[in-house]
């Protein structure tokens, strides 16, 4: 079997993947095998969904869609993507409180690595989950919800507890965006407003080349019923067309901008759900630091950025809010997020990941859980305080450690 993940630069080491069509097969296939790892939508670059064992999709899981209007909730399958979703929720008039720039992402995947989209006020997509079911390692059913004491440990569970079949997200009235783009703000002005700029609209990301002196682009996504912004972001000034994140793509794949309002799940992502997301033969690295420590951390990086910028296509700053969920990125603090978009030259990019890691580490850097990352087990044991209890719970819901891999081996176990 050659399975790859999107990238193409990871190819699965296992030796048969299963879909199973229902949860029955869910729990026959968890039961038979001796490892096994879940497969979502294969964004992620690193090894975490990896096994030399069986690798289980869940895309062609019967589709589940119970809306809840009483409790402003909806169930809905573990293989359902947020383009799918998003669509479905806008038409009965609601929405969910974020989204991912890829709406091609699993939902259950996303969630489980705790990805994000990005606003001051706004948590990770794991945020807004109120319920899940998972098949444990015995194939039985597991039923929590927020009132369940494990819950806060079991949203972002990198697959390490089981296979999650079904998933419950908060909801809140359907909302309309729009979206505006801003040139040229120099790098200093970005720092000393930080908080002004990063809370100028309900979702704010900026693109940075990590050269020289400048933000390339600042993508202001605005509720439509906040005052319309005006023609300059703190002296950058508004862009006349659509832009790509990286230079010289076309702009065709990316969401409307240019202030057209739309339906929330057309604007919160970057990129529209009928084109390949971002540039396709790429590498991703994102790392967090508590948004207090963001214009501090900005400069620290900006000292180094000759060292790694040669081989960066884009890099992106969001920031997200707090939560309880213990391995979340953004466990108990505000984030300023770094994501950076790389080159497909994986020998070059291990290289300068180390500079990346060295220059935040002062400001206590977490990893994106689903990106190429070298930090080793023992900093990131220090980075997160529930680790230990998250190794606990696994080991209650999977005493063999069939969910496990080697990724998991070498970044929590």
């Amino acid at each position: 079997m050659t399975e790859t993940n999107w990238a193409g630069n990871i190819a699965y080491a296992a030796g048969s993947i299963s879909m199973p069509r229902t949860v029955s097969e869910v729990q026959a296939a968890v039961k038979a095998a001796k490892k096994l790892r879940p497969l979502g939508s294969r964004h992620s670059f690193n090894r975490i969904s990896d096994t030399g064992g069986t690798l289980l999709s869940l895309r062609g899981l019967e589709r589940r869609f119970d809306l809840d209007r009483a409790a402003s909730t909806v169930t809905v399958d573990g293989g359902m993507t947020y383009g799918e979703l998003g669509p479905r929720l806008a038409a009965a008039g609601y929405a969910l409180h974020n989204l991912a720039s890829l709406p091609h992402i699993s939902i259950v995947g996303a969630v489980a690595t705790a990805t994000h989209g990005s606003g001051n006020a706004n948590r990770n997509l794991a945020g807004a989950v109120a319920g899940l079911e998972l098949v444990t390692a015995t194939g039985d059913i597991v039923q929590l919800s927020r009132s369940d004491a494990e819950f806060d440990g079991a949203v972002v569970n990198l697959g390490a507890l089981g296979v999650v079949t079904s998933i419950t997200l908060d909801l809140e009235p359907h909302f309309e965006v729009r979206q505006n783009v801003y040139l040229d703000m120099p790098f200093t002005t970005y720092v000393e407003n930080f908080e002004a700029i990063t809370g100028s609209a309900y979702s704010v990301s900026a693109f940075t080349h990590w050269r020289g002196d400048t933000i390339a682009h600042v993508w202001l996504k605005a509720r439509s019923t906040a005052p319309a912004q005006s023609g300059e972001l703190f002296g950058a000034r508004a862009a006349a067309v659509g832009y790509h994140p990286i230079t010289g793509m076309d702009a065709a794949p990316t969401t409307e901008q240019l202030g057209a309002v739309g339906p929330w799940h057309l604007r919160l992502p970057h990129f529209k759900l009928e084109f390949t997301p971002s540039n396709g033969a790429e590498l991703q690295s994102e790392y967090f630091v508590p948004r207090k420590d963001g214009p501090a951390a900005l400069q620290a990086l900006h000292a180094v950025q000759d060292r790694f910028a040669g081989h960066l296509m884009v890099g992106e700053l969001r920031t997200i809010a707090a939560d309880e969920l213990w391995l979340s990125s953004a466990y108990r603090q505000d984030c300023l997020a770094f994501h950076f978009t790389w080159h497909p030259d994986w020998p070059a990019v291990q290289q300068v990941l180390p500079v990346i890691e060295a220059a935040l580490g002062p400001f206590g850097v977490r990893p994106h859980w689903g990106k190429l990352f070298t930090m080793p087990k023992a900093e990131i044991a220090t980075r997160w305080s529930r680790l230990g209890d998250f190794r606990a719970l696994a080991g209650r819901y999977d005493p063999t450690g069939k969910f496990r891999n080697d990724f998991l081996a070498a970044t929590v176990f």
